[in-house]
């Protein structure tokens, strides 16, 4: 039963750095877990079954992308089976696919190739340009600029952390640079010194030496290191005289470490090497590099198909930098995490991010034909971002506006979404059955959705108005669609009841109006909570949501931001504490308040006000959280840590009416700083308060 088997294994040793013990190994450790082995018949049945069961395969898993071709009905070759999803698959194992001759192909499929076809159409209907992919210049300056930035977010392979120091490093400047980069940012190259040596080699720090005169074609791409698989081939076949199929069965011998066959390979190198009039020691000494390379050698033609990959990314990035961010933003909307990445790189590039718009947005990101003062032309959001607007209503919103032209209040969008009638379709009860657009997906929830994010903005109307009138204007809409409209009146006016008339309301405060967009789209887009905080940021923290997966798991970290999803709960103990999401301009990061941090702390939880979160990051490659030390208003930080304030004024603008206002002003906040004005003339500064 469960009992037994959940005492048992709680007598299993804790796994060390991250391995369990094997069984054995375990009844040597743990006295009580032989003692229950021995306990009886059934107990010791148990085990020695289960001696006999481990390191089995649990059940058969299935290669993503395997596929195995053959010359004939691959049943005559290897017995077959069909999977739960009605798959035919092999009941041999990869290897062992390999060892019976036959072959297996890995289909690779990159949604970044949907990308890239996707901004190549987005500036066909946005500029008219035509981008042929298959002849873009591959010395284009513009791009490998903006790789040797480090402007990578977005540029496929090139987005993480350590890759963007990598290239900041090494300042690729040709195709065959950007084939190496992805080759060596790998565990084994940067443990091994070799990208060091690359980088030093290429910028001219270290001298380009070469084992062998001959090898200076082979090696001078990569500045005499040896890089590729098949470098290690062409040197075999180059100075030991192996063909290129013996020299790929040397290459896989050297991954492998077979000792062995490592032994009667070298040998037959130094023989070829010496027909060469090569020495022994000389060849001897190339073998062990081969060898020590091989372990670490990545295969070229994969990694310059996939340069060219980040090649295009980043050209269409260099230079139509608005429709790749909206290309890019649309095809992760439903990665949260990378939304907000790329929100962050629009906002720093200078791209203005816009909220939704019933008359301008698309189902997706789209570019505004106008640019800004900066050059750059505005994203507008698209409206299958917005939460829990499906994409019939979608369909139901852009068929009225194209087909009527553009609305012109909520009245105007309620009243034509509810009369919509799909094409073909002539009575209300077609429409509901119609398998097209109709106006039962565009409902209240949606409408409000739209309200919250800014989607009517365009009316001029504040969203507190708009919301707070929805109800009526619905009604008033559903009314106006029932009606026979084209009565004519006593003087041949068409008889239609006014729209409701907007309720005369303040607008929410910066803060609710936020909180609402936030819960419309998932992300604040008009400003943002920390915006009047950024000189605090800078003062106060030292990373961003952003940085985290790239700093050491144990690393101090300060970051400022916003609680998200709140959780108070409580510990075994029964002690109170509280897990949330912090979310800042970049990202968001799980934090965990644990009790004595909890009780110490002099905030409310529920606080909408933007905080400071002083902590230990616990990162891994899952995932990263931080366990607070403290947690204080980002405020109320500020305030603790001003000891002095300061005001600097030109003298042309110092007037009689400004220092009385200015005195004043102090007077009405008074504080325990003292105060300095500074007065900036022309080449110096005076202290005169």
């Amino acid at each position: 039963g469960y009992t037994d088997t959940d005492k048992i294994a709680k007598l299993y040793p804790a796994p060390k750095q991250g391995k369990d013990f094997p069984l054995a190994k375990a009844l040597e450790m743990e006295p009580r877990l032989r003692e229950l082995r021995d306990k009886g018949e059934r107990e010791g049945l148990l085990f020695e079954h289960a001696l006999k069961l481990e390191g089995l395969l649990r059940h058969a898993s299935k290669h993503a992308a395997g596929i195995v071709i053959g010359s004939r009905p691959l049943v005559e070759d290897l017995p077959l089976f069909m999977d739960k999803e009605g798959s035919v698959m092999t009941q041999y194992a990869g290897p062992h696919v390999d060892e019976i001759g036959l072959i297996k192909f890995d289909f690779l499929g990159l949604k970044t190739l949907t990308l890239v076809h996707k901004v190549v159409q987005r500036i066909k209907n946005g500029r008219g340009v035509d981008i042929d992919l298959s002849t873009l210049p591959l010395d284009d300056k513009k791009t490998y600029k903006t790789i040797a930035k480090g402007d990578t977010v977005g540029i496929f392979q090139m987005e993480s952390g350590g890759m963007r120091k990598l290239v900041t490093q090494l300042r690729p400047n040709t195709f065959e640079d950007i084939i190496a980069v992805l080759a060596l940012f790998r565990p084994g190259p940067l443990d091994s010194g070799m990208v060091e040596q690359f980088i030093k080699r290429k910028h001219g720090k270290e001298e380009v030496k070469y084992p062998h005169p001959k090898l200076e074609p082979i090696l001078e791409p990569t500045y005499g290191v040896i890089v590729y698989q098949e470098q290690v081939m062409q040197i075999a076949q180059v100075l030991a005289g192996y063909s290129l199929g013996d020299a790929d069965n040397l290459r896989r011998a050297m991954g492998k470490k077979d000792p062995e066959k490592m032994k009667k390979e070298r040998e037959r190198f130094i023989a070829g090497a010496g027909r060469q009039k090569i020495g022994d020691k000389q060849a001897g000494e190339i073998f062990d590099q081969m060898e020590t390379f091989a372990m670490y050698g990545f295969n070229k033609s994969h990694s310059a198909a996939y340069a060219l990959v980040s090649f295009h990314t980043a050209y269409l990035k260099a230079h139509f930098p608005e429709e790749f961010m909206a290309g890019l933003l649309t095809l992760e909307m439903s990665d949260t995490d990378k939304t907000f990445k790329n929100i962050a790189e629009c906002r720093e590039r200078g791209i203005r991010i816009l909220p939704p718009d019933a008359n301008e947005s698309r189902e997706d990101f789209t570019v505004l034909p106008k640019a800004d003062d900066n050059g750059l032309r505005p994203i507008r959001f698209g409206l299958c971002a917005v939460r829990g607007v499906g994409s019939k209503a979608v369909e139901t919103i852009l068929a009225v506006r194209e087909a009527d032209g553009p609305y012109t209040s909520l009245g105007d969008f309620c009243k034509r979404v509810i009369a919509w009638k799909p094409a073909g379709v002539t009575s209300d009860a077609g429409a509901a059955a119609a398998e097209g657009p109709g106006p039962a997906q565009v409902n209240k929830k949606v409408i409000e959705g739209l309200i919250k994010c800014g989607a009517f903005d365009f009316s001029g109307a504040t969203r507190r108005q708009l919301f707070e009138v929805l109800d009526k204007t619905m009604q008033w809409a559903s009314n106006a669609a029932k009606e026979d409209t084209n009565q004519i009146g006593l003087f041949g006016a068409t008889l239609v009841n006014p729209e409701p008339p907007l309720p005369k309301l303040p607008p929410w405060p910066d803060k609710e109006m936020l909180k609402a967009e936030r819960e419309a789209l998932g992300f604040y887009i008009t400003a943002h909570p920390l915006d009047k905080y950024e000189s605090d940021l800078k003062r106060f923290t030292n990373a961003a949501c952003e940085q985290l997966p790239d700093k050491p798991d144990q690393s101090k970290v300060a970051l400022g931001g916003v609680i998200q999803r709140l959780q108070l709960k409580n510990s075994k103990k029964g002690d109170r504490y509280a897990a949330f999401t912090l979310e800042d301009k970049t990202g968001t990061v799980e934090v965990i308040c644990w009790p004595e941090t909890y009780r110490k702390s002099e905030i409310d939880f529920m606080t909408d006000e933007p905080i400071c979160v002083v902590g230990t990051l616990e990162s891994s490659d899952e995932r990263c959280q931080i366990i607070a030390d403290e947690v204080i208003l980002l405020a109320a930080h500020r305030a603790r840590t001003t000891q002095e304030v300061h005001f600097a004024v030109r003298a042309e603008r110092i007037t009689e009416d400004a220092i009385r206002d200015l005195k004043q002003t102090l007077a009405q906040h008074s504080g325990d700083c003292p105060c300095f004005l500074h007065l900036l003339l022309e080449n110096k500064t005076e202290t005169i308060i």
